[in-house]
């Protein structure tokens, strides 16, 4: 399997195509990154340094790929965090290309504009070019509460309110919406919807360190998708997998994701979550 990932690259940690790229080489993918910023660190610190990448740049990057033939060859496309709005539209171009040399390439969004303790941390346009131009191109969608709370004007904070929010922005394009980050009495929980059902999964919530957990996340789910599993299934495997390198992260005492500690357990998670059936 191929995967061109757009999104950010840290040179310090684990954080877009950083936390993303190593666990699909893991799962077997191979993975074509282009970057869509540049910089030190993730900005959860109270300093980085670098910038983003212009669009123009990005897409000259993505034409390349493109001159080696790879269009034809890509089962995936998957997208995070983008700093420009320009940018945006250079995946959305680069998305239409592929499709159109392979109509089976599927396109993952994962719309990283915010959370609920920064709110957005992308610039507002970038935010609604990403609502705007990439959501309706995608078959996949990977919102935090926040974001899809964000996206479709709706209260997202229980798995039924997420659940019919997550069923709005499907009617905006995505056939496939996973909510993850939503608070539960006895941990947290994330939502995937489909017209095939809806389920949710359940874990314990582990008090660590967890800038890039969603960018795991959207990459080991989209990893198992591609490979055929089916979203319950898929579901259960990325969640498990993020919660062992969370519990790998904690035993480290460390700052940034444990992944390489974690890269046996990213394959095959030693403890398996349930899914609830929502519908």
């Amino acid at each position: 399997m191929n995967v061109l990932s757009i999104q950010s690259s840290v040179a310090y940690g684990h954080a877009g195509n950083g936390a993303a790229v190593f666990p699909m080489q893991r799962l077997g993918v191979e993975v074509w990154p282009v970057h869509t910023v540049q910089l030190s660190n993730h900005t959860g610190y109270p300093t980085w340094r670098g910038g983003v990448f212009p669009a123009a740049q990005v897409a000259d990057v993505i034409a390349g790929i493109g001159e080696r033939g790879a269009f034809a060859a890509t089962d995936g496309v998957l997208s995070g965090y983008v700093g420009d709005a320009a940018v945006v539209n250079a995946i959305a171009e680069a998305v239409t290309a592929i499709k159109a040399a392979n109509p089976r390439a599927l396109f993952c969004c994962d719309p990283v504009m915010g959370n609920e303790r920064r709110e957005l941390f992308v610039p507002a346009p970038v935010a609604q070019a990403i609502g705007e131009e990439l959501v309706p191109l995608a078959d996949i969608a990977t919102p935090n509460r926040f974001e899809l709370a964000h996206l479709t004007g709706r209260d997202a904070d229980t798995p039924a309110a997420a659940l019919d929010a997550a069923d709005a922005l499907a009617a905006t394009g995505p056939g496939i919406v996973v909510c993850t980050s939503l608070p539960m009495a006895d941990g947290i929980g994330v939502l995937a919807r489909a017209e095939a059902g809806a389920w949710l999964v359940r874990t314990p919530r582990l008090e660590v360190a967890a800038n890039g957990a969603g960018d795991v996340f959207a990459a080991i789910l989209f990893a198992r998708l591609l490979a055929g599993a089916d979203l319950a299934r898929a579901l259960i495997l990325a969640v498990s997998a993020v919660f062992a390198v969370l519990e790998a992260t904690r035993a480290a005492g460390a700052q940034e994701l444990a992944l390489i500690a974690a890269q046996d357990r990213i394959a095959d998670p030693d403890r398996l979550f349930g899914a609830e059936r929502l519908r």
